[in-house]
């Protein structure tokens, strides 16, 4: 392929891409949080623990913007501070019991409309899509091993 079309398939496969993230996330209601409550909360849920720099670092947010949103979800019983036992200047944040609910009420409606999709299309596109969306996550996980 040249780089004309190279260049042309990139830009489909971004406004693909666009589109999906932006079906799934509407599809997201549980809790009635936030785009960026939604994935602190997801980032706790999957990865448990993490030192409030930390999420604000993996998250792109300031370290004030990120105690702000701590707070609101910490008001609303999704998630609990505590001091980091391994330095007690810092803030462990955690997701509580009703919180990992809550993730795993967005992650299955999120699944749901994700399945629903996939299910529209032919055998073949279905197949592509459930080899081609494994293999792109392992690709992203890859090169965040990378030193």
């Amino acid at each position: 392929m040249d780089s004309e079309g190279a260049a042309a398939s990139a830009e489909e496969l971004i406004i693909a891409v666009e589109e999906l993230v932006r079906h799934v996330r509407r599809s997201a209601t549980a809790g009635g949080l936030s785009t960026a409550a939604s994935s602190v909360l997801a980032r706790l849920g999957r990865e448990g623990p993490h030192r409030l720099t930390e999420l604000a670092r993996t998250e792109g947010v300031s370290q004030p913007n990120m105690t702000q949103l701590v707070t609101r979800l910490e008001r609303a019983g999704l998630v609990r501070r505590a001091a980091d036992a391994s330095d007690g200047r810092g803030v462990v944040v955690r997701a509580t019991d009703l919180g990992r609910e809550v993730f795993r009420q967005r992650r299955a409606e999120r699944a749901e409309a994700l399945g629903q999709l996939v299910e529209e299309l032919p055998a073949a596109e279905q197949q592509a899509v459930r080899v081609a969306l494994p293999a792109l996550a392992r690709a992203i996980r890859n090169r965040q091993a990378r030193p």
